[in-house]
């Protein structure tokens, strides 16, 4: 498949292209990515093909929203696909420092969650100043579930539900603001909590859904069932398949790290790259309609895409499955539909 290869969504055209790119590290995320190094991956992607970009307020403390609304707007707007995020809003902050939150060069906002009907609606009209353009294909409820805000869980779920939160995005999809809603996350547990709230049309699921990981197979064949597109976030896992020893942002434990360097010695042993399996293996799950990288420079988006479209043979896959190194239930590419 090529990156550029469109994947149809459960509401029409435009679809998103196969591969995508997220604009966490062209906001800096740990790192600094300079003004115009940001500007070269996302023309880069562009030149590559790419047409679907995704960003939020979050990434550098609205940074990322700049960058990229300065790089698309320039572009015929009905030629890609754009989603960003809502459930936090950034108030001016003198105090803000660099690294705070892990971004690099964060700009001088403070994120506050609100998941509430007011919090989302001032979030979309936030966004759509700084993005500078007209309108948002998809927003995605930001960070949501029980794991990411432990105690406080609770009454963010409430503003979500009860406060609001979903009625002003079902609102906004009615009126035709927006294309679709869902959410952005890196737990798969409150995506199906959220389905049994409101019709999601697309849900960014960060790490929970890769060639490391297919605990949330369920999930994805329940998404399936009711039109939940999914947008495969994190196919590196926070970056452990390509050999930073990160998992869900933090040291990877023993037995993850292991998985890891099995699963690589078995590409290996194949003459595969454990990123191009990484990065082709979730789309054939039939509810995953794009991969979505975080390049932060050209020479990055170059080799994301060649992986992407590195031919892989069909006894690597079963290979990775008599190992046990992938779910028994889990798709592969090529497997008979």
């Amino acid at each position: 498949m090529k990156a550029s290869t469109l994947r149809p969504l459960p509401w029409g055209d435009p679809g998103m292209t196969a591969l995508g790119l997220g604009g966490a590290a062209l906001a800096g995320l740990y790192t600094p990515t300079p003004e115009p190094q940001a500007h070269a991956t996302l023309r880069a992607a562009w030149d590559a093909g790419l047409r679907y970009f995704d960003t939020a307020p979050y990434y550098g403390h609205t940074l990322g929203e700049h960058r990229m609304g300065a790089f698309l707007r320039e572009c015929v707007r009905d030629e890609f696909v754009l989603s960003t995020k809502v459930g936090r809003l950034l108030r001016p902050d003198a105090s803000v420092r660099p690294m705070d939150n892990g971004w690099a060069q964060p700009l001088p906002f403070r994120p506050h969650h609100d998941y509430s009907y007011d919090g989302v609606m001032r979030s979309f009209e936030d966004s759509l100043q700084r993005l500078g353009l007209e309108r948002i294909d998809i927003l995605l409820v930001h960070d949501i579930g029980r794991r990411t805000h432990g105690a406080g869980h609770d009454v963010h779920w409430s503003a979500l539900t009860g406060g609001g939160g979903f009625r002003a995005l079902e609102e906004l999809r009615g009126d035709g603001r927006i294309r679709g809603f869902g959410l952005g996350v890196n737990e798969a547990e409150v995506v199906h909590d959220s389905m049994q709230e409101a019709k999601l049309d697309c849900t960014l699921l960060a790490g929970r859904y890769t060639l490391l990981e297919q605990d949330s197979l369920a999930v994805l064949d329940e998404c399936a069932r009711h039109g939940n597109a999914i947008v495969v976030g994190g196919p590196f896992n926070s970056g452990l398949l390509a050999g930073n020893g990160k998992f869900d942002y933090a040291d990877a434990p023993a037995d993850v790290l292991a998985r890891s360097d099995a699963l690589r010695a078995a590409c290996a042993a194949f003459g595969v790259a454990v990123q191009a399996a990484a990065l082709q293996f979730p789309l054939a799950h039939r509810a995953c309609v794009t991969c979505l990288t975080g390049a932060r420079s050209p020479q990055e988006l170059e080799q994301n895409r060649a992986w992407f479209e590195q031919a892989i043979p069909a006894s690597l896959w079963r290979a990775l499955r008599s190992a046990g190194l992938i779910a028994e239930a889990a798709p592969c590419p090529g497997d008979p539909s």
